[in-house]
């Protein structure tokens, strides 16, 4: 336990250390996803900021933000070790690959969220937006970004067989962005894209989101309605299944010989 815990802080510190090397691009970052996020809520408003829909759309537009940062975060740590040749090298540690996985993603959720504090600061702070902070919303969220986590996992696999999957993740995470309700809440979705729309990782998690932040629901309330229940379950088979594919690649993989090859 003790190792697993030194393992998550030498990988958070050292992508915080990646972070402020190139603090640059990371405020390029943040303007740039500031900047859909106007562009976005102008379009919606139809040339109009309106207060109500901005808190609703702000919700959706956070936690797509996570989804932002980490789709593309774990295949591209892997991709950039294969082509530095390097990648054997984590499954020749004595620590478990597993565990060297597991602290790289502790450390890309402690990274992510100092990208999204920062850019929702700009964002409350330029548009005015009201969005009351209740604690009841960090479980929520929590459990929205294991479900998350375990949909990186999977395309985390996907890179060690295919090695190029830069594409796939720009596909993925755009397709979050207009089907998972975080710029439209996904009750104006016709009922077949709605089905569908549940189906994907953070979906459930920003409804539950906007029915503590904007409505005031407590956890009792969405537990009672199941919206609580099904998020856990919803987050808990991402994570199973993407931790069985990745684990399944990573055997295709070495099995082919090509585990570090690009």
């Amino acid at each position: 336990m003790k190792s697993i815990f030194l393992i998550m802080l030498n990988e958070t510190y050292k992508r915080l250390l990646v972070v402020w090397a190139y603090k640059f691009n990371v405020l390029m970052q943040v303007i740039l996803v500031a900047i859909i996020f106007i562009g976005a809520s102008f379009l919606l408003g139809n040339g109009q900021f309106h207060p109500g829909q901005l808190t609703t759309l702000f919700i959706g537009y956070i936690v797509w933000l996570y989804a932002r940062v980490l789709i593309p975060g774990i295949s591209s740590d892997l991709t950039d070790e294969a082509q530095a040749g390097t990648l054997e090298q984590m499954y020749m540690s004595p620590a478990p690959a597993e565990v060297l996985l597991l602290g790289r993603i502790f450390a890309m959720l402690i990274t992510s969220t100092i990208l999204v504090l920062l850019t929702a600061l700009g964002l409350v702070l330029l548009l005015h937006i009201t969005l009351p902070l209740r604690w009841e919303s960090i479980p929520v969220l929590i459990l929205t970004l294991i479900g998350l986590c375990g949909f990186t996992l999977i395309l985390g696999g996907a890179t060690l067989v295919f090695k190029q999957t830069e594409s796939m993740a720009d596909l993925i995470q755009n397709m979050l962005m207009f089907l998972t309700g975080s710029l439209l809440p996904i009750d104006r979705f016709p009922v077949w894209l709605a089905l569908i729309a549940k189906t994907l990782p953070i979906t459930l998690g920003i409804d539950v989101l906007r029915r503590i932040l904007q409505n005031g629901q407590s956890l009792s309330s969405v537990w009672n309605d199941w919206s609580l229940i099904w998020l856990i379950i919803h987050s808990s088979i991402y994570l199973c299944v993407g931790w069985v594919i990745f684990k399944w690649c990573e055997k295709i993989a070495k099995k082919q010989g090509t585990l570090s090859q690009y």
